[in-house]
């Protein structure tokens, strides 16, 4: 049972950093220009047919298509940006405006990628040797061993980006205050379609991870990864990138672990159960106190 606890904790935190990843790219999106994405997780799947659109008809391998769908994806939101959120920036309620256009967004893509893939779910056509890996009791597949380390890799990015860059302080200066970027002559039109591409580039290059991980994908699965995406940010603080990260894990623990007891259903349960728990007795999150200060 001790090893059983001990593979649960593992592929938690493994589950976790990705969960993360998905949280992190609608928690920039949202922090920034206060745009409830609810297209987040169909750009997700979407990322996840690019990868193996890539490697079915260009030969391009999953790992080398992960870099690359962030770079084309980044140019799409980038010009999404410009094409769509202006324009409701400008009305009585701005939130409930992002999140009524970007539900519509969410189901032309879900729409489109039924129409170009059907309903079929599909799967990435690549080979790891050795397939599993075993640390004394604990087996674990090498691609999830491949998966955390990449998404580490794109975390410390992404936090070397928005610490030690100039870019990414005028970003966290917009999360913090944006009237007082715009005071000291900051573009921050620009910087918010930059927010608005590194969402959406995040979005589909965890995308690529996902389909890397779990054994298949269909174009009905983008609404599932929105909602894991809520949850994370809802328990980390909503608006605050780290506090997304810590809420990943704390969930994706917490859900990996239940399994080991319980019915599978019944730990999804406790995981929206951990997050109605922080509502009320953290609405917040475990780091959105310090975003308020």
């Amino acid at each position: 049972m001790t090893s059983l606890l001990l593979q649960g904790v593992i592929n938690g935190l493994i589950l976790g950093c990705i969960y993360g990843l998905i949280g992190l790219g609608l928690n920039i999106i949202y922090g920034v220009l206060r745009v409830v994405n609810f297209a987040h997780g169909e750009f997700l799947v979407v990322g996840a047919y690019f990868a193996w659109a890539a490697l079915q008809y260009l030969g391009i391998h999953p790992f080398l298509a992960l870099p690359l769908s962030f770079v084309v994806f980044f140019g799409v939101g980038y010009l999404l940006y410009f094409l769509l959120i202006p324009r409701i920036s400008r009305s009585n309620d701005p939130e409930t405006s992002s999140l009524l256009l970007m539900f519509g967004v969410s189901l032309a893509l879900g729409a489109i990628m039924l129409l170009l893939f059907d309903a079929d779910a599909r799967t990435l056509d690549y080979a790891i040797e050795p397939a599993f890996l075993s640390f004394g009791n604990v087996i674990l597949p090498s691609i999830r061993l491949i998966a955390l380390v990449i998404t580490l890799i794109i975390v410390g990015a992404l936090t070397f980006f928005l610490y030690r860059t100039q870019v990414g302080k005028a970003l966290r200066a917009i999360i913090m205050n944006k009237d007082a970027v715009n005071i000291v002559g900051i573009n921050a039109e620009r910087l918010s379609g930059v927010a608005f591409g590194l969402g959406i580039g995040l979005a589909a290059a965890t995308g690529v991870i996902v389909a890397l991980v779990f054994p298949s994908f269909s174009p009905f699965m983008g609404t599932d990864y929105t909602l894991i995406g809520f949850v994370v940010i809802v328990l980390g603080g909503l608006g605050h990138p780290i506090g997304a990260l810590l809420g990943a894990l704390l969930y994706g623990v917490t859900e990996q672990v239940a399994m080991v007891y319980v019915n599978p259903s019944l730990a999804t349960i406790l995981g929206f159960s951990l997050m109605i728990a922080t509502i009320f007795i953290r609405p917040s999150g475990l780091m959105g106190q310090r975003q308020l200060r």
